[in-house]
């Protein structure tokens, strides 16, 4: 008797967990549209970087994915967030508790990013950052809830100075945008140059979005250093490097610029940008995958992509991927999802997300064409070299984000 009792509540247990482990499976079935959010620079120094064409291409990713999954419609909403943290998380704040919001990609600035990276975390959302560059981010600040997809200060700053140095180029200058872009690239080139001998004989900060350089770019000249580096991106980098060449700097002093855009050298045009050489994450010339998808994205916006408005449409895409795999917009099981599953794409062959927040993939190592080895429009970039994704972003080891140590 006892045993038949103990079976038959054995048996209730066991049906009550059947029973409340296929509620919960259906509760968190979709059930209501996805909704992404692309917080970008709209109209100011960063806007042909990213802007409206972070939105296109965020667009494109939604109508590849059918623009459904399971019969929700995919939604998107954008907004400028101004370069301004309140005005930042304020945004995104009203779209996750009002608008329904699931993930936030893009992020134009590292001060506004590291903000919603701590937002998106306390109300258990994704952001999925694609122009920010900070190191923070997969840093000390690092987040399970937060993905940085594109490249990061350390990539870019950091393989420019080792590459630099090695060829003999060691007293380095820099001219930096105050605030935590330009001091995480200054930071991190500073850490490889001395590590290989370098030095730093200076430095000195500017204003964002600074239209006048003349008397940072007189102090860099009068401190005789070898290389000059802008530690700026953007329009700041483009009047830079204009005023750079009008000063005649360019005549004894190397000007390199760690974080350049193709939309850069468009502006700057090829007489005045040749022989730039920098770090890259994408190129639209690279190969028959990234051309197709380049075209593509021309034909809507009259413009070939940045590494940017290839990265959203790469970051949105996977997030897709990974909504649909999991059968959920549960943003754990959607996470899970993205890291379990290799990003591979024209962006990225054989990317992966790695425990600090980083997506590892290959960057390439590009010199500007000058205008009689250009061919055709857009044909700027001379790929140099592939650096391997365990080569191009900070190793795990050297990581300072606690998730690593879990």
């Amino acid at each position: 008797m006892k045993n038949q009792k103990k079976q038959i509540k054995a048996l209730v247990v066991l049906t009550c967990a059947v029973l409340f482990g296929a509620v919960a499976s259906q509760a968190q079935a979709l059930d209501r549209p996805i909704k992404i959010g692309v917080l970008s620079d709209m109209s100011g120094p960063y806007a042909d970087q990213a802007g409206l064409g972070s939105v296109e291409a965020a667009k494109m990713a939604i109508e590849d994915a059918g623009g459904k999954i399971d019969g929700q419609p995919i939604e998107l909403v954008s907004a400028d967030h101004q370069h301004k943290t309140d005005v930042a998380t304020s945004i995104v704040r009203h779209w996750i508790d009002v608008d329904g919001v699931d993930v936030i990609a893009d992020m134009p600035n590292s001060g506004v990013a590291l903000a919603i990276q701590a937002l998106v975390k306390e109300k258990n959302k994704i952001a999925l950052f694609a122009t920010a560059a900070t190191t923070e981010l997969t840093g000390k600040q690092c987040s399970p809830n937060g993905i940085q997809w594109v490249y990061d200060a350390y990539s870019n700053a950091a393989g420019l100075a080792k590459a630099l140095v090695a060829k003999g180029d060691k007293s380095w200058y820099f001219l930096t945008v105050d605030y935590a872009l330009g001091i995480s690239l200054q930071n991190e080139a500073v850490k490889a140059i001395t590590a290989l001998g370098g030095t730093v004989v200076g430095s000195v900060r500017h204003p964002l979005n600074n239209p006048d350089f003349s008397s940072f770019l007189l102090q860099a000249q009068a401190s005789n250093a070898k290389v000059i580096a802008l530690a700026n991106a953007g329009s700041d980098t483009i009047n830079s490097v204009k005023q750079a060449g009008e000063f005649g700097l360019t005549k004894d002093h190397v000007i390199v610029a760690p974080l350049v855009y193709i939309s850069d050298i468009h502006s700057m045009g090829l007489p005045m940008a040749h022989g730039l050489t920098y770090i890259e994450g994408f190129y639209w010339d690279l190969n028959d995958d990234t051309r197709a998808w380049s075209k593509r994205f021309f034909e809507r916006r009259k413009a070939m992509p940045t590494m940017t408005h290839a990265g959203v449409y790469s970051e949105v895409a996977h997030y897709l991927k990974a909504v649909k795999a999991a059968g959920t917009a549960d943003s754990q099981a959607v996470l899970a999802k993205m890291r379990e599953m290799p990003v591979d794409d024209f962006f990225s062959r054989g990317g992966t997300i790695r425990k600090d927040g980083r997506m590892a993939h290959d960057m390439l190592l590009v010199q500007v064409k000058s205008p009689e080895e250009s061919k055709y429009p857009w044909d700027y970039y001379k790929v140099l070299a592939t650096l391997p994704a365990d080569q191009a972003f900070r190793p795990l080891s050297e990581s300072e984000c606690p998730l690593v140590k879990q």
